[in-house]
């Protein structure tokens, strides 16, 4: 029959080690490994909703440069027509 009360173990390295066998520091440090993986995951998925929006922005802004652009050119070429 499986032990329910088993001590739990931790992945360091290649090795599996039991989490009894840490001493204080290292298991401070594996609780700051974890808590910087979960906000790193969090940051990822955040940004993977962000970007597309930013790019959208980006694109929107650039093509609105360009219409700007093409318009004052438009306006100087048909100044220039005119006066000759």
């Amino acid at each position: 029959m499986e032990n329910k009360n088993q001590d739990p173990t931790v992945l360091i390295g290649d090795q599996t080690i039991k989490e009894s066998d840490l001493t204080p520091e290292q298991n401070h440090a594996k609780s700051h490994i974890q808590s910087l993986r979960a906000k790193i995951n969090k940051l990822e998925f955040e940004l993977n909703d962000l970007l597309p929006s930013l790019r959208y922005y980006e694109r929107e802004l650039l093509q609105s440069v360009k219409d700007t652009a093409t318009h004052v050119l438009d306006k100087k070429t048909q100044k220039t027509a005119g006066e000759s």
